[in-house]
């Protein structure tokens, strides 16, 4: 066996040394000192692992030379210096900065070109030559999206007009003649409503087929709390036809809303409860309609009821309505009825613009005519609201991305056989700004504005508590003018826990009472992403400008939100 020892380690030898061997170096220079500092500038790869690799990068150089303007470049040695080196000389010659591109009017549109380049004449336009590439990628594009997904475009008649410009012809083949959209299929969300495909999503059958406005239509279902994008739309092509295929599922958007407070009493020192119910149903019957039902009672005595119906794209139309009605009672002193009727259009997936009549009538339930502090009243408002939503992923922890919503207001009111003018501002906006995956801050903004000559203690804004700012009872506040500050700041503990402070602020100007008054409130509040909801937890301490903080001051609010 021993004799087959040597042979072994020649073998391992020679193996071993296959193994260890060296790579190979390329240089390239330029036929002179100029043409190699621009070849430097482009960054080749210099170490290779064999010879073929070095063809290739001499080849992949040559391509990036002419795209940049080089295009008469040519090698004219490939040298091997020793072993490992290899070099390789490249003349670059000329370069040419612009090319002059001729077109046909009817093949392709002045507009078009003009979103790449200001330099468009009659018959031609100009473009720096190291764009031809993208230029031809976009007006590729543009072409595709008017019809003619099967074009292909070349550059023809290449001729050199001088040092610095070359000339070429644009040729561009449509294949086929123009597409449109013919049919539309929802796969998934079969029941998916047909209006919201024209009127939220604007899809609807073309004359003219374009695929990239299409894929930004249904990015709006991102906006949309009832139906999710599976995946990315498909298009069919038959001989005589374009289909489009939308692959939508529907998604849990009803909701159920409630919170527990407890406080304790000032005067008793006795523990109460107050707490409200919340109950929201989305696109049940596949209309993409909301209903929506709110029942609050507090510690004040104070009982609200509030019924909202949503009707979008009536009848298909662009136009829908909005009914709603609110019940306020103040235990046996006043009750409030406000009925709202308002018609809206859709915008744009986040934007809708209303207009509407907003009627209220206050009545004095208090036996005692030697009472003033309530009276009986009615008015009438015409209303102009502007309303815009971004909404993150209906079953996140946040509904809402960015919020804004402004209503104006004006009308009269009648008190005594009297008529009054008046006018109100109404708003409230919030933005979630996240810093990164774990951090992020969320500030609120919420006011309103009465004008009037006169005004009555029922006809008040009223605010405060969970809803508002945080630390004071629920609508504990008066206000013919206020304003309301909330932030927070939010840091996520795990996938389903997060915690935040409670910083709100807020302003306060009451004119029956000649109040006017800073407030303020602060806490610490987390949530829970349970099963059967989001349990929040807020606690909070709030003060006017007079008092000091006190512990018994302190308001703790308990709300469970589930989607369903």
């Amino acid at each position: 066996m021993h004799k087959y020892i040597p042979i072994l380690i020649i073998s391992l030898l020679i193996f071993s040394s296959e193994l260890i061997a060296q790579n190979l170096n390329l240089e390239i220079i330029g036929s002179n000192d100029k043409e190699t500092e621009v070849i430097k500038d482009l960054n080749y790869n210099k170490t290779h692992i064999d010879f073929n690799s070095i063809l290739k990068e001499i080849d992949s150089l040559q391509n990036r030379v002419a795209k940049s303007g080089y295009i008469e470049n040519n090698i004219f040695a490939l040298t091997k210096l020793n072993d490992s080196t290899h070099l390789s000389k490249i003349h670059l010659g000329n370069k040419y900065k612009v090319i002059h591109i001729y077109f046909e009017k009817n093949q392709i549109t002045s507009q078009s070109i003009k979103r790449i380049t200001d330099n468009i004449f009659d018959s031609f336009f100009v473009i720096p030559f190291e764009e031809v590439e993208n230029t031809l990628s976009f007006l590729n594009k543009e072409i595709a999206n008017q019809g003619f997904p099967f074009n292909r475009l070349r550059l023809s008649d290449i001729k050199i007009n001088n040092e610095n410009i070359i000339s070429a012809r644009l040729i561009i083949n449509n294949g086929e003649p123009k597409r449109g959209l013919d049919k539309i299929i929802v796969k998934g969300y079969e029941k998916f409503p047909k209006s919201y495909l024209k009127r939220f999503l604007k899809i609807k059958p073309s004359k003219t087929f374009n695929i990239d406005d299409i894929k930004n239509k249904v990015n709006s279902l991102n906006n949309l709390r009832f139906a999710n994008q599976i995946k990315p739309p498909e298009v069919l092509f038959t001989k005589d036809s374009t289909q489009l295929y939308l692959y939508i599922e529907k998604a849990n958007s009803n909701t159920f809303d409630g919170y527990l407070g407890f406080s304790t009493n000032e005067n008793t020192n006795k523990l109460e409860f107050n707490g409200y119910l919340d109950l929201q149903l989305n696109n049940n019957f596949n209309y993409g309609e909301s209903l929506k039902f709110l029942y609050k009672a507090d510690e004040l005595e104070q009982k609200t009821f509030n019924a909202n119906i949503n009707l979008p794209y009536i009848l298909g139309s662009p136009i829908g309505t909005e009914l709603e009605l609110n019940i306020f009672k103040q235990d046996s002193s006043f009750n409030t009825v406000n009925q709202k009727i308002k018609f809206f259009y859709q915008i744009n997936s986040k934007t809708r613009f209303f207009l509407g009549l907003d009627t209220v009538e206050s009545n004095n339930l208090l036996e005692s005519t030697n009472i003033t502090q309530f009276n009986d009243y009615s008015s009438n408002f015409y209303t102009a609201i502007y309303n815009y939503e971004d909404r993150k992923n209906f079953n996140n922890r946040y509904q809402l991305k960015t919020l804004a919503n402004i209503e104006i207001g004006t009308g009269s009111r009648n008190y005594l056989e009297t008529n009054e003018t008046q006018n109100r501002i109404i708003g409230e906006t919030h933005h979630i700004l996240n810093l990164n995956n774990k951090n992020s801050l969320f500030i609120r903004l919420e006011g309103a504005l009465l004008i009037s000559k006169n005004y009555l203690e029922n006809e008040l804004f009223r605010f405060g508590g969970i809803n508002s700012i945080r630390g004071f009872q629920e609508n504990s506040l008066l206000a013919t003018k206020y304003g309301v500050l909330n932030t927070e700041y939010r840091y996520q503990l795990s996938r389903n826990i997060y915690t935040h402070t409670i910083i709100d602020f807020a302003n306060l100007n009451n004119e029956v009472n000649s109040i006017k008054q800073n407030l303020y409130s602060f806490g610490l509040g987390f949530g829970i992403l349970t099963k059967a909801g989001l349990l929040k937890f807020n606690y909070a301490n709030g003060k006017s400008d007079n008092q000091k903080f006190k512990l018994n001051n302190s308001k703790i609010h308990l709300s469970l939100t589930s989607v369903f």
